[in-house]
């Protein structure tokens, strides 16, 4: 094997590989020597079959493999040679690449040596800036008693109590019922049911149900019409009127309960300042995740200040191809243009352009802090990913967890923002921290330079590496990554505080 370097500008490198046409035929024989206790052809015992006849019969096709093989080997080979990490698969050219049934036949019959070039870019050299002198702002809110009271006021409207009443049922009211629903005449299966609780008002059944029971009375019987939408999943069902026959056994109103001692049990907890407890410690993760939010925020923006070097040209037009596309999907989705959102294809290429340089940018740096300092993805903490991920499809967890055991490219991506975050923990760590006060509306206010394409910015991960240092390239790049609450961070923690246990 020869290895001439015919390019080398910047980060681009062109290698011209020659691999000599006696190499290339003992690989072939070595392979058709494999194959002939493997292979049955009419009038050969196993095993038997004579090498020159394999070749006639399936050269061309094990010579194709010979080749492949040949080329993948010999590509690492060079690169583990050349001790360089490239940014991307390699690029292959073969010659007569228009007409390979061509070149097959002169590699084969004319003793011809393989020649090839692999064209790539190499990672730069990333001169990190020394964490400690960075400094990274940090808005902290504090979580006053109001947030709490906010927070409880919202598990009590979540947790509703019940009552019987005499009247009639208004919007709002839980009414039980025994229902048999008849098309033409006919009741249909699954149209039947006892002692169900219905909340009017929640839209919980087909359209028109509900709507038909207010006013109702306990012990009333009523027939309610409804039609079937035209997209019903039941498609024998689907656009055909019905007839409900409904017999009404209670009809109760909705009362928040009170927030006592007894309540904070129903949620399965031992008191109410074991509720509040729990509430507080809630609305403090929620309140720390919002400030180590921004905090990342900041510090991807320090790196990337403080970073300055040559980017791999195909990692970047990558990262924008992936980015442009789910804008332009976006857009076309929602049907509208880019003079809709105030500005121009040309104007919308040139930002995007410099976001996808960011990223890359930040994704190389993240990647050399990462190495520089030894911190790996353990196998628990994917497992524990894949866990996570699984239990996000009830149901479906066996699936799920078989898919990514079976493609590691997907475990790849799963372990990408694991080391990222983990990156950042790290950093986070040693740069200088400036704890900024601010109000909860500050603290959960998106980032100004966020506009209406920042959200289609997902994870674009696949640029191919093919060595180790690779992971690091697959950043997320979190920067409008912040959760958009409506500044009533009261959130429902019911389920946090113990959950509908107390929903009758």
């Amino acid at each position: 094997m020869q290895i001439t370097e015919t390019l080398s500008d910047g980060l681009k490198r062109e290698l011209k590989v020659v691999i000599d046409a006696k190499e290339l035929d003992d690989r072939l024989s070595a392979r058709l020597d494999e194959l002939k206790d493997k292979v049955r052809i009419s009038g050969f015992r196993p095993g038997k079959v004579p090498v020159t006849h394999l070749r006639k019969v399936y050269g061309k096709s094990v010579m194709a493999e010979v080749l492949e093989q040949a080329i993948e080997e010999t590509t690492s080979k060079a690169l583990a040679d050349r001790n360089e990490r490239p940014a991307s698969r390699p690029a292959i050219a073969l010659p007569d690449s228009d007409k390979e049934d061509s070149f097959l036949d002169k590699v084969m019959n004319d003793g011809r040596d393989l020649e090839f070039t692999m064209s790539f870019e190499v990672l730069p050299k990333i001169p990190l800036t020394e964490l400690k002198t960075i400094s990274v702002e940090k808005p902290v809110a504090p979580v006053a008693d109001e947030e709490i009271d906010k927070a409880l006021d919202r598990i009590r409207e979540g947790n509703l109590a019940y009552e019987a009443k005499d009247g009639a049922a208004e919007e709002g009211d839980r009414v039980t019922i025994n229902f048999v629903g008849k098309i033409e005449g006919e009741p249909f299966e699954g149209g039947s049911a006892e002692g169900a609780d219905l909340i009017l008002g929640r839209r919980q059944f087909i359209p028109g149900f509900e709507e038909g029971l207010i006013g109702v009375k306990a012990g009333e019987t009523r027939d309610v019409n409804v039609t079937f939408p035209e997209q019903y999943g039941a498609k024998h069902l689907a656009g055909k009127p019905a007839v409900f026959e409904v017999e009404v056994k209670e009809v109760a109103a909705s009362k928040v309960p009170e927030l006592n001692e007894e309540f904070a049990k129903t949620l399965g907890l031992d008191s109410l300042d074991k509720l509040k407890e729990v509430v507080r410690e809630q609305i403090s993760k929620d309140f720390n995740r919002a400030s180590r939010q921004k905090a990342k925020r900041s510090l991807l923006d320090a790196l990337d200040k403080a970073h300055h070097f040559e980017l791999p040209g195909t990692l970047v037009e990558n990262e924008f191809q992936a980015v442009w596309n789910e804008v332009t999907q976006q857009l076309e989705r929602n049907k509208k243009s880019f003079e809709d959102e105030g500005t121009t294809e040309d104007k919308a290429k040139e930002e995007y352009r410099t976001l996808a340089e960011r990223r890359v940018r930040l994704g190389l740096v993240l990647s050399e802090i990462g190495q520089a300092n030894s911190i790996q993805v353990t196998d628990e903490e994917v497992r524990r990913a894949i866990m996570e991920r699984a239990r996000s499809y009830p149901g479906q967890e066996r699936q799920v967890i078989e898919f990514y055991k079976n493609n590691p490219g997907a475990m790849l991506e799963l372990r990408a923002p694991i080391f990222e975050e983990k990156v950042v923990d790290f950093a986070l760590e040693l740069v200088k921290i400036d704890e900024k006060p601010v109000s909860v509306e500050e603290l959960f206010k998106p980032e100004e330079d966020e506009h209406e394409h920042e959200h289609v910015h997902g994870p674009h991960c696949n640029h191919d590496h093919d060595h180790d240092h690779g992971h690091g390239h697959h950043h997320h790049d979190h920067d409008h990554d912040h959760h958009h609450h409506d500044h009533d961070h009261s959130h429902d923690h019911a389920a946090e505080a113990g959950g509908t246990k107390g929903k009758k």
